[in-house]
């Protein structure tokens, strides 16, 4: 082999590196487990770099040739960019589901008011909000489910090939139908708490009727909120179990694993 041969050699395999690490940079950061917003993005980064030299001679021979003009090149570096963001985006809203549950039950059991910062929802949250949300990343990588989404973007070139076609009507209804899944799940998991809520209301309600010079809400508020938590702490595993269930069929169902 010549110096020539040799250097349009290496050229090309720095490009094709450069692609898979802009669709698997771009997805880490955001796929639930790994791309956390607690993990640094400069171990995220590193981590994807160390992925994409792993999958780089599985998938080197389906990437195309280096462009011949810097638009071009553009243009291909960007679609990869937008389907690993795309990709990390359906793979995380599985994970915000538990963290939209936690919202419900805050709301259900009359812990509204005591907000903190929620780096998740990037602004205010309610504590089992936060604790549903680091549970579902200790669940996820206690259980080794993370490694799913992250093997659906690297099978992901079997039916977004790089190159390729931008599927833009089909990701935005998919994404549509993820967020739709996702508020549904989170409600389903929250659904116990919410019955409780509904019976303990009426039962205040009609009470407040029999004694309505007795400020029922108010004294009944501190009992709400124990017995909230009480039901939460007896539910917290089935809870949990439910959301497992259908995180796994949802990250099995990622364009490429299908």
């Amino acid at each position: 082999m010549n110096e020539a041969a040799f250097l349009g050699g290496l050229a090309a395999l720095g490009f094709h590196m450069l692609l898979i690490f802009a669709r698997l940079g771009s997805a880490l950061m955001l796929l639930p487990g790994l791309g956390e917003v607690e993990v640094p993005t400069n171990i995220r980064l590193l981590l994807a770099l160390l992925i994409a030299l792993l999958v780089l001679p599985v998938l080197q021979p389906g990437l195309p040739v280096v462009p011949e003009t810097p638009a071009a090149l553009l243009r291909l570096l960007a679609g990869e960019i937008a389907i690993g963001l795309w990709l990390g985006t359906m793979a995380r809203l599985v994970s915000i589901a538990l963290a939209q549950a936690g919202q419900f039950l805050a709301l259900f059991i009359g812990l509204v008011s005591p907000l903190q910062g929620d780096a998740l929802f990037a602004g205010q949250g309610t504590a089992p909000s936060r604790l549903f949300g680091l549970l579902a990343v200790i669940v996820l990588l206690g259980t080794g489910l993370y490694a799913i989404p992250l093997r659906a973007v690297v099978a992901s070139y079997t039916v977004l090939p790089a190159a390729g076609p931008l599927p833009l009507g089909a990701g935005a209804e998919a994404i549509a139908e993820a967020v739709a899944a996702s508020f549904n799940l989170g409600l389903r998991i929250a659904a116990p708490l919410l019955v409780g809520a509904v019976v303990g209301n009426v039962a205040l309600g009609l009470l407040a009727r029999i004694a309505p010079q007795v400020q029922v809400f108010n004294i009944a508020a501190p009992g709400q909120i124990l017995l909230g938590l009480a039901l939460l702490a007896a539910l917290a595993a089935p809870l949990l179990a439910v959301w497992l269930q259908a995180a796994e069929a949802r990250f099995l169902s990622l364009p490429g694993l299908r």
